[in-house]
């Protein structure tokens, strides 16, 4: 197996613990940090749930340790981050993880900063690079390897390698603003936005023309509301600053997020939970 024996993800949210997930149903020894002990008690249940809806080995539960202290993370070969889209605390976690871990690879599960960016304030920024996965973790077949400028190779290649083991597909690309996979997924939902904004059809009527007409799997108002409409629009006013008035967030975005709400997690978005 060439999966790292010990995996550590920082941030037990609905991603990290998704993460996590993935990796002990693929043999690995995980552990979780989270920001103190009930958060991490949290991150214990929400990984056994779905180890338990996934129909996992019961012995992978066994594999997983959950903390709030960083230092647990020594052993860790690989040290994946899944807390919020905030560049400022993305840093934070990885100075404390760095510290932690010295020797294990880095990486972000960022859905649109920059990777490089992110290396700057690293040691080795060689040992770092983006592996975004996609929610829901444990069922999605993609894996985004987002290379940035100081990224190793060798590093690539085995991270290509990971995500074969863990049963999923990858995809290279560069480090970009909101890189392939979140500048595409943005656009569309955006322009969805508007189209519901201006009355051209329902929320239902216009994600039913992504589903039948071009297969995609859920259309792009619902993906949006699974996603976290506070999500998107971070995401959004982050590529708007980068590329462009194209992706400047609609207003029933942003009126929704002000309003609380935020799609699934809090029972209302676009659609009705």
């Amino acid at each position: 197996m060439s999966l790292p024996r010990m995996v550590g993800v920082f941030g037990g949210g609905r991603m990290g613990s998704g993460i996590a997930q993935a990796f002990l149903t693929s043999g690995s020894h995980v552990i979780v940090v989270e920001e103190g002990p009930e958060a991490a008690e949290r991150a214990r249940a929400r990984v056994g749930d779905g180890l338990a809806k996934g129909h996992a080995d019961p012995e992978a539960l066994a594999r997983l340790r959950t903390t709030s202290d960083p230092g647990e993370l020594r052993p860790c070969e690989l040290v994946i981050e899944a807390v919020p889209e905030d560049a400022a605390l993305k840093a934070q976690v990885f100075a404390l993880v760095e510290k932690a871990a010295p020797g294990a690879v880095l990486a972000s599960n960022t859905s649109s900063l920059s990777i490089g960016a992110l290396a700057a304030g690293l040691a080795a920024p060689e040992r770092f690079l983006g592996l975004h996965f996609f929610n829901p973790v444990p069922v999605s077949a993609l894996i985004e390897i987002v290379t940035g400028p100081r990224t190793d190779p060798a590093l690539v290649t085995l991270a290509q390698e990971w995500a074969a083991e863990l049963g999923k597909t990858p995809i290279t690309v560069a480090d970009s603003p909101g890189f392939a996979s979140s500048r595409l997924g943005v656009c569309l939902a955006l322009e969805a936005m508007r189209m519901l904004e201006e009355g051209v059809a329902s929320a239902t009527d216009i994600d039913t023309a992504m589903t039948l007409g071009y297969r995609h799997p859920m259309g792009p108002l619902r993906t949006t509301d699974v996603v976290g409409l506070d999500v998107r629009l971070a995401i959004a006013e982050h590529l708007a600053r980068e590329l462009g008035p194209r992706f400047e967030p609609p207003r029933i975005l942003r009126d929704l997020v002000a309003a609380g709400h935020l799609g699934r997690k809090t029972g209302q978005g676009f659609y009705t939970w």
